[in-house]
């Protein structure tokens, strides 16, 4: 068995933006999105036609999330049965009865943005911030920067499973920025320095039918590793990576065997945000029907203090 190399070893000539912005910066290459960003992505705004990225909490099929976090379960603190006979609703002045209900989850275990310190190697974060002020909560690179940011810019969905003329990609099934660029040819669709890119496989699709053989063997397809595609990443200036799958990425190299190497190429060392579990479906169906893929994206997720992610519901307008 060919041993799997050191992420210190196989990025060590990785591009990087660490310092760029900055030594105190925390939010990366969203810097790229300039009010000319945004305004290039208004400007798109033709049919004022809304489509919301975020995949349901609390689905009756299941919430797909990574191997070892569990779905987000929900509880109903009060509701109409709490005022029976013999029921603990509180009384209130003019007879109010209110429902409430809390959320147990993974801040990650929904449609969600990474912060920017969620992976690292080589014992630093992104920018170059220890890895140890991770302990207890991240003191650096928190999603907490990026959602008092905000994120809005024009966006581009290159739709990989219609181009291959599949359904939903497979396990394990690869691409790589050359195909980013073919695709966006055959879409006729141009893809420009600091675009936002939406990437659709419809893998889930895959977990709604057998989510235990979804599980088996778990390997999502996604982008692949190579030093070319972190290169073109790099100076295409990308500043948000969108996916419809869990982990943005396919999950282990098909060449060194490393594990989620684009998170730390391009998260740790670019600091390109990623935003993982979109819900594309009702998007791309729109883009294959009036041929429009490119239109004003805006996101912001929660404001979670030195939280490692938070759940986010994106915004699409064309």
């Amino acid at each position: 068995m060919t041993e799997v190399p050191e992420l210190t070893e196989l990025l060590a000539d990785s591009p990087s933006n660490w310092g760029k912005w900055g030594a105190d910066d925390e939010v990366g290459s969203l810097n790229y999105l300039t009010a000319e960003q945004v305004l290039k992505g208004v400007s798109l705004i033709k049919r004022g036609e809304l489509f919301t990225l975020q995949r349901l909490i609390g689905d009756p099929n299941g919430d797909p999330v990574w191997p070892g976090r569990s779905p987000a379960t929900k509880e109903m603190v009060y509701d109409e049965s709490d005022w029976d006979e013999g029921g603990e609703g509180p009384a209130f002045p003019g007879g109010l009865h209110y429902a409430d209900d809390k959320l147990e989850a993974f801040l990650q275990g929904s449609t969600q943005y990474d912060a920017l310190g969620h992976v690292w190697y080589g014992g630093q974060i992104w920018n170059g911030y220890d890895a140890r002020t991770t302990i207890g909560g991240l003191e650096k690179a928190s999603v907490e920067p990026i959602a008092e940011r905000g994120v809005a810019g024009r966006a581009v969905l290159l739709d990989l499973a219609r181009w291959r003329g599949v359904d939903a990609l497979g396990p394990k099934e690869s691409f790589d920025h050359n195909d980013l660029q073919e695709c966006a040819k055959a879409q006729g669709v141009e893809l420009r320095p600091r675009d936002i890119l939406i990437l659709r496989t419809n893998h889930l699709a895959l977990f709604f039918v057998d989510a235990d053989g979804f599980y088996a063997d778990f390997g999502e397809p996604g982008l692949t590793y190579s030093p070319e595609l972190v290169q073109w990443f790099a100076d295409m200036e990308i500043p948000n990576l969108v996916t419809d799958t869990i982990a943005n990425e396919v999950t282990y190299d098909p060449e060194s065997g490393a594990a989620l190497v684009l998170h730390n190429a391009l998260m740790r060392n670019l600091g390109v945000a990623f935003t993982e579990i979109c819900d594309l479906e009702k998007l791309a169906a729109d883009c294959a029907q009036d041929g429009v893929y490119d239109f004003f994206y805006v996101a912001a997720p929660l404001k979670i203090h030195r939280a490692s992610g938070s759940p986010v519901n994106p915004v699409v307008i064309k």
